[in-house]
């Protein structure tokens, strides 16, 4: 179903052209910026979620016109002469200083939905078809069955298109039973998602914290602390690991659902993720 825009989205529609999908971005930023001020926005979650999946979509199938003619604007108005520094997290792009991300590389998070183009529920080869044409190679391998109450469980590693081999930008977790059901976003080359304006990825704990005490203080709202130390927004399907970044641990967030045979995220944890497990990039 080609949707200009016009009416509200369905699962699966497809923007038209890419009037339609500024349309779209305008739509999903005002929808954020209504949240941002407190505001009850327009779009309900089954359509912000609809225009966030359409607007993953059009831009992998049309990457090099959306860099070519897509404006650098955040998603809520901002003065023309605010510093650049806070263009950038005004767009939740807090890269790792040194590793190059690109200001359009951020993936939108919906709540029991998914993140950027994955959604919940999805299977490996679902995973591995929307993964691969937003980031490059992939790669599937089996997990550990870490308890007898989940079914057999698969990881699917997506590498980005460079010249050099990289770690993993992203690591997706598939179960049988269940589906998609865990999202880890590496700390250096994993694409930015932010949580309502508070940046997830790579960040320092002590960074994470202050922004985090401001944004929970600006709306009323408590905060939840990983087992890591790094404090988050008190959202069950998001869980704050830690990956070593050099001498500096930083934040490596996991979006998750809850999967088969376990009672909470915190218990569908794959015990690849699981704190001291490993994860660092020199």
């Amino acid at each position: 179903m080609i949707v200009p825009v016009t009416d509200v989205p369905v699962p699966g529609a497809v923007l038209a052209d890419f009037d339609a999908y500024m349309r779209a971005v305008d739509a999903v930023f005002a929808a954020d910026h209504a949240r941002y001020m407190g505001w009850v926005p327009r779009l309900d979650v089954d359509a912000y979620g609809a225009l966030a999946y359409a607007i993953e979509c059009y831009e992998r199938e049309h990457l090099e016109e959306v860099l070519a003619d897509r404006p650098p604007r955040p998603p809520f108005p901002m003065p023309d002469d605010a510093p650049i520094a806070r263009r950038r997290q005004a767009w939740g792009a807090t890269a790792v200083p040194g590793t190059g991300v690109a200001e359009w590389d951020e993936w939108f998070y919906v709540p029991d939905v998914g993140v950027g183009p994955l959604r919940f529920g999805m299977t490996v080869e679902e995973v591995v078809e929307a993964a691969a044409g937003m980031l490059g190679r992939t790669g599937v391998g089996e997990c550990v069955r870490g308890h007898a109450a989940f079914s057999p469980t698969w990881w699917i590693e997506v590498r980005r298109h460079e010249p050099a081999p990289s770690p993993p930008a992203v690591t997706a977790y598939v179960s049988r039973d269940a589906g998609l059901f865990c999202v880890a976003v590496d700390a250096v080359h994993g694409p930015r998602v932010a949580h309502d304006q508070l940046a997830l990825v790579g960040r320092d704990r002590e960074e994470l914290e202050s922004d985090a005490i401001a944004y929970a203080e600006a709306r009323g709202v408590y905060l939840r602390y990983s087992l890591e130390g790094f404090a988050g927004p008190d959202d069950s399907g998001i869980v704050l690991c830690g990956q070593t970044v050099g001498q500096v641990l930083r934040s490596r967030p996991l979006f998750m659902v809850t999967r088969e045979g376990a009672n909470t995220e915190w218990h569908s944890i794959p015990s690849e993720e699981y704190p001291g497990s490993g994860h660092s990039t020199a």
